[in-house]
This record gives C-alpha cells, sequence and structure tokens, in this order.
C-alpha cells in the first residue's frame, strides 16, 4: 500500500512538470492584436501614394509624379512673362494684312479698320507710365506710329503716296490720354529722344523706300531681337542700300538722321553700316544717297 501511494505522487509530479513546460512554449508564441478600423480613420491618399503601372510582364510599383508635375507646371508659368501692355490686336491686324515683305494691303485693312481703331483707343487708355521698361515704351511707341500711320493712309485711300496728304506728319487724329497726337511729334519728341537709333528702322511712312512694315507688332520680350532684324533687313536690302566694297549708295535716312548714328558723337556712318552690312565698306568710300521712293508701300 505504502508502495502505490508513492507511485502515485512519482505520476502526479511528472503530469505537473510536463504542462508547465506546454504553457511556457506557448507563452512565446506572439500575440495578435485584433484592431478594428472604422471609416473615419482611412489615411487619405497623398502625392507620395504608390500605385500600380501594368508591364506586358508584370505589374511594377512606382511612385505617383503628381509632385514633379506640378513643379513643371510652375516653371512654366514662370516662363509666360506678361508686358505691361499687351499689342496682341495690332499683331492680328499686322499678320492678315501685311505680307512678310511688307507689302501692306491697304482694302483689306480698311475692311477691318473698326478692328484698327479699337486698339489705337486701347493705346489711347493705356499711356506708359515711369513704372514701365524701357523696350516697354519703346514697343509702345513704335506700335502706335505705325498703327497711326496706316490709320492716315486710310483717312484718304485710295492715294497714291502719302505725299499725297497735306502736311501728313503734322495731323492730330489721335487722341493718347489727355492729348492729341501727331506723327511728327511721337518720331522726334519721344521715340529719338530714347536714343535708339535702329527705331528709325522700324517705324515706317507707308512709302516704298522706307523700312517695311513687319507682319508682327514689336514686343518688349524681344524687342532687342525684333530692332536687330529689322536693321539688318533693310541695310543689306538692295532696293534700299546699294553696297559694294568701294562703292555705295545708301538710304537718305542716314543723311537725315546722321547724328543718330553716331553714339556719343563718334564714330561714322559707315562704321554703323559695317555692323550690320554683309559686305564691309571701306571708310575711304564716298557716300551717295538713293533718290527717295514715296510711292505707296501697297
Amino acid at each position: 500500500m505504502r508502495y502505490l501511494q508513492l507511485l502515485f505522487i512519482l505520476l502526479f509530479i511528472s503530469s505537473c512538470c510536463s504542462t508547465k513546460r506546454i504553457t511556457e512554449t506557448s507563452s512565446n508564441k506572439p500575440k495578435t492584436e485584433i484592431v478594428e478600423i472604422s471609416k473615419d480613420s482611412i489615411v487619405p491618399e497623398t502625392e507620395t501614394t504608390k500605385t500600380i503601372v501594368e508591364t506586358d510582364t508584370i505589374k511594377v510599383l512606382q511612385p505617383e509624379t503628381n509632385v514633379v508635375t506640378n513643379i513643371e507646371e510652375e516653371e512654366e508659368e514662370e516662363k509666360k512673362v506678361t508686358t505691361t501692355f499687351n499689342h496682341d490686336k495690332w499683331n492680328n491686324l499686322l499678320k492678315d494684312h501685311v505680307s512678310k515683305q511688307g507689302n501692306v494691303n491697304y482694302k483689306g485693312f480698311k475692311a477691318n479698320r473698326k478692328a484698327l481703331l479699337n486698339y489705337i483707343t486701347s493705346l489711347g487708355q493705356n499711356l506708359p507710365t515711369d513704372a514701365w521698361t524701357r523696350d516697354e515704351k519703346l514697343a509702345y511707341w513704335i506700335n502706335a506710329y505705325n498703327a497711326m500711320t496706316v490709320d492716315l493712309i486710310l483717312r484718304y485711300y485710295p492715294i497714291e503716296s502719302i505725299k499725297g496728304i497735306k502736311k501728313p506728319w503734322h495731323q492730330r487724329y489721335w487722341k493718347l490720354g489727355e492729348k492729341w497726337y501727331n506723327l511728327d511729334e511721337i518720331e522726334h519728341k519721344i521715340l529719338r529722344k530714347m536714343n535708339e537709333p535702329r527705331i528709325h528702322f522700324a517705324i515706317v511712312c507707308a512709302s516704298f523706300s522706307c523700312p517695311k512694315l513687319q507682319n508682327e507688332a514689336f514686343n518688349a520680350l524681344k524687342l532687342e531681337s525684333q530692332l536687330e532684324n529689322a536693321t539688318k533687313t533693310f541695310i543689306n536690302d538692295p532696293k534700299r542700300n546699294y553696297i559694294t566694297p568701294t562703292k555705295i549708295e545708301i538710304s537718305k535716312i542716314f543723311a537725315w538722321f546722321d547724328k543718330d548714328f553716331l553714339v556719343n558723337n563718334t564714330g561714322s556712318i559707315i562704321q554703323y553700316i559695317n555692323r550690320y552690312s554683309d559686305v564691309k565698306i571701306s571708310q575711304k568710300t564716298p557716300k551717295r544717297f538713293m533718290n527717295y521712293n514715296w510711292d505707296l508701300n501697297d
């Protein structure tokens, strides 16, 4: 009987040890937490959210490009620089009624004169101020002069020459701000005072021997290249300037405004022409001036 009691005790102890080992082993397993998620706790998608891009073979995870796209759009917006005054109305008229060679369709302009007058009116409502840049002022007054010249011709059209109008450059037909202007004042009192000799190849007098009327408006954002192109084109046009290394017949514009082409009253007309001429002229070459053709530039 004593032996049976001892055996029972040994069996009980053995059973307890096994239970303890099982319990310890189970306690080493990671616990799993169940978290309840409501609709309000869902995190919205952001610019860094990844999307799936399908290829022919596998699906590849790529970051969203929204951030890059936004930066590129901002850079493009910065490039769209605007000027103080928009000359698009005049630009459209020039595109429609002036050829690349500078021939003006005055009949077309006359049929569309209301648009021209609207542009001149907009000029009058937006006179340059001290806040404007030099290029903005130059573009404004060059475009104003050319638009008013076209309007002057239309007032007397059909006509063979601007010379057929009595004192054409002194007619005050256009009101800008509170003042009535004429072409003479804009050229001599405003544009020439700005010390930019290339204006003489940008403003036109509606005549064959004048520089051609460009078929685009002058724009402050690209004024430098426009003035350079107008000057080079005029000087190398054999109908306006005949140039060889030893013989020249040049436009009377160089005689009428000779001082404008001499920077600080130094240099010479030939030096100025040589800056743009495809043919270089000797300083010893005598200057002769072409007869000026006042026929209408149509």
